[in-house]
């Protein structure tokens, strides 16, 4: 047995804090021997910055690390909490410091800065030109859509990845080599990396309060099995890389193929009492309204990435509402995955097919001598045409065979469309 101990004085997660960039875990691609963020702190003069990437990764610790390298003061600002009075505070701060008895630069860094509208981001714009100090901002979102353009063109973009099942051990061995946590055995090791998704965080916490638990009880080692008597509400039943994960995503999936709301809600909750991440139920989601729905109606497309939208606004529990009322929907809605196979057969084609030439009358004629050289010559542009309609006009490379890729079922919307395509063919036929 190995002695730990689960200290109070600080939380596991800075006692385990990196103090210079050699102890980062994980972002190598960005932190690695001449990768880009690395050249960035080795170059003696910051740069303004997203930090964009999901909950746990170190985008808080890199900034630190930042100021740490360039000898500046940290200010940090939450966007869910803070506002423009607290970007003012800031400002005073940064300005202080940079006319105090010993000048000092100021790393400005905005956490969640997505949840910032646009009036407080553009608050930020005249500090960064003026130099002022050097912006930071981390996001879980897609900065160019959450982040102001003006910002963002001030700004280098970094993308930070989940950390790896191999990372996340490497988490585990320091906190053990502190003697902040018991011997795990690999079976509940393992459990533990599945739980924690990537998320140096979360995994800080469990083994924090799993720490707490093991010194009451005298446990050491950790077995699979205390852990899951113990933590079993956070552990679940399965772990999210397991045969039993995908099974039963597999039991849900073809629940709604087969027309089964019953059955597709019983899967869907047992995914999430397991421990499945929501967000991955509504990528499943999406993916199942084009393969298996397809434009048999298009609405279930829509309802799914409005459930996926509803969920990132809401979170747990509420958001879990919309996407169950999406696996009903599409459960019941017409079925059909003409379009899943025409994209496969389109695949397979242009594999296997050499590069044929585009027609002359479909190539774009920007310039005059594109169009001496008969390019777009003889196009027929349909809305010119009687019902918008360039009947007997072809679209695809010459000599290549109409290859049928797209066959609407006789379900739901494709009924209307495979109607209005075998009128198309046969105006076309009538050209000869």
């Amino acid at each position: 047995m190995t002695a730990f101990h689960s200290g109070t004085h600080a939380p596991l997660a800075e006692r385990l804090r990196p103090r210079h960039l050699g102890e980062v875990i994980g972002q190598q691609h960005l932190l690695g021997e001449g990768m880009a963020l690395r050249l960035a702190f080795e170059s003696g003069q910051p740069h303004s910055c997203i930090l964009w990437g999901p909950p746990g990764v170190g985008k808080t610790t890199i900034a630190r690390l930042m100021a740490d390298a360039f000898d500046a003061q940290f200010l940090s600002i939450s966007a869910v909490l803070g506002g423009i009075k607290d970007i003012r505070e800031a400002v005073e701060k940064a300005e202080a410091a940079r006319t105090g008895l010993h000048p000092q630069r100021t790393i400005m860094f905005v956490d969640e800065v997505h949840r910032f509208n646009k009036s407080q981001q553009d608050a930020f714009l005249p500090h960064v030109e003026s130099g002022l100090f050097t912006f930071i901002g981390a996001t879980t979102e897609n900065p160019s859509f959450e982040v102001n353009s003006a910002l963002l063109s001030r700004a280098a973009v970094y993308v930070l990845q989940p950390l790896t099942e191999d990372d996340l051990s490497h988490i585990v061995v320091r906190a053990q080599a502190i003697h902040a946590i018991p011997v795990i055995e690999p079976a509940a090791l393992a459990r533990l990396l599945a739980y924690a998704d990537g998320d140096a965080r979360r995994l800080l916490n469990t083994l924090e309060t799993l720490a707490m638990a093991a010194k009451q009880e005298a446990i050491d080692p950790v077995t699979d099995v205390w852990l899951m008597r113990v933590l079993g509400e956070r552990m679940r039943r399965y772990d999210k890389g397991g045969e039993q994960f995908y099974d039963t995503i597999s039991a849900l999936h073809k629940s709604v193929r087969g027309s089964d709301p019953d059955a597709a809600l019983y899967w869907f909750v047992r995914m999430l009492d397991g421990g499945a991440d929501p967000r991955y139920m509504a990528r499943r989601l999406i993916r199942m309204a084009s393969e298996d729905i397809g434009l048999a109606d298009p609405r279930a497309l829509r309802m799914a990435l409005d459930a996926a939208d509803v969920y990132e606004r809401l979170g747990s529990p509420e958001g879990e509402l919309t996407l169950a009322q999406c696996v009903i929907y599409l459960a019941v809605a017409p079925k059909s995955n003409a379009t899943y196979k025409a994209f496969k057969e389109a695949k397979a084609w242009v594999k296997k097919d050499g590069t044929r030439p585009v027609p002359m009358h479909l190539r774009n004629a920007p310039t005059q001598l594109m169009k001496n050289l008969d390019y777009g010559k003889g196009y027929r542009y349909a809305h010119d045409e009687e019902d918008g309609f360039a009947a007997g006009e072809r679209y695809l490379p010459e000599g290549m065979p109409d290859p049928g890729f797209y066959r609407p079922v006789r379900r739901g919307l494709e009924i209307k469309i495979a109607d209005k395509l075998e009128e198309l063919r046969k105006k076309n036929a009538a050209t000869g």
